[in-house]
């Protein structure tokens, strides 16, 4: 399972990680509210460990956006120890909330049983037919796809196209290949078809078609959607 730890002192970062890596755990590092909401934009996060006193965004403001797209417990850490400080947190969307200084086996073990009651309740994501590469994901299931939280409109035959490059990030198909698996029929002299498909896909998901981010051709070869 994935774990954010989120804190602008670098040394509690490394060292909650340590004893999080020791368990199993893969750790994503941010150092203030606002690398923190990128990361679990683009990041499939299952648990966040967040303070609250930060520089450019504190874990407080962090926690409010955080919960207006996701439903991952989050256990806050703060220096403060004041009841109101907690009532907070907890009012804010934080599941639990730890005082520093903490012992590092007393986190871990709040850690595991938020975790524990995650899966207990269904909560954890387990989508496999979700695609996400950056800021690009398509949902298979209710056949949308989306770029930095914005709806985008494409066509069945593009969106074919779009979830076969993205569903295997980093691969490259030939033309022939893309034809034949979003067409569903043998491929003749398909090259302008599917450049023109192509074409029209960058325009809708691209903030610049000339310097495409996601949608990357292979000269001579074929496409591939970049795995970032």
């Amino acid at each position: 399972m994935n774990i954010l730890i989120c804190d602008d002192d670098k040394a509690i970062v490394d060292g909650i990680a340590i004893y999080l890596e020791n368990e199993g755990y893969k750790i994503f590092k941010a150092y203030n509210g606002l690398e923190a909401i990128q990361i679990v934009r683009d990041k499939p996060i299952h648990l966040i460990i967040m303070d609250i006193m930060m520089p450019k965004m504190d874990g407080i403001r962090a926690t409010i956006k955080i919960r207006e797209e996701k439903n991952i417990p989050l256990i806050m850490l703060s220096a403060k120890s004041e009841d109101t400080d907690k009532i907070l947190g907890l009012n804010m969307g934080a599941d639990d909330y730890v005082t520093k200084p903490f012992n590092p086996l007393e986190l871990i073990a709040r850690v595991k049983s938020q975790l524990r009651r995650y899966t207990s309740l269904g909560s954890l994501e387990t989508k496999t037919n979700v695609y996400k590469t950056g800021g690009l994901v398509v949902d298979d299931e209710s056949k949308t796809v989306t770029v930095d939280g914005e709806e985008i409109r494409l066509t069945p035959v593009q969106y074919r196209i779009l979830r076969l490059l993205t569903a295997n990030a980093g691969r490259v198909f030939s033309i022939e290949e893309i034809y034949e698996k979003a067409w569903n029929e043998p491929a003749i002299n398909p090259e302008n078809t599917v450049a023109v498909h192509i074409r029209k896909i960058r325009e809708k998901i691209e903030i610049n078609p000339k310097e495409p981010k996601y949608l990357k051709v292979v000269w001579g070869i074929g496409y591939k959607v970049e795995k970032l």
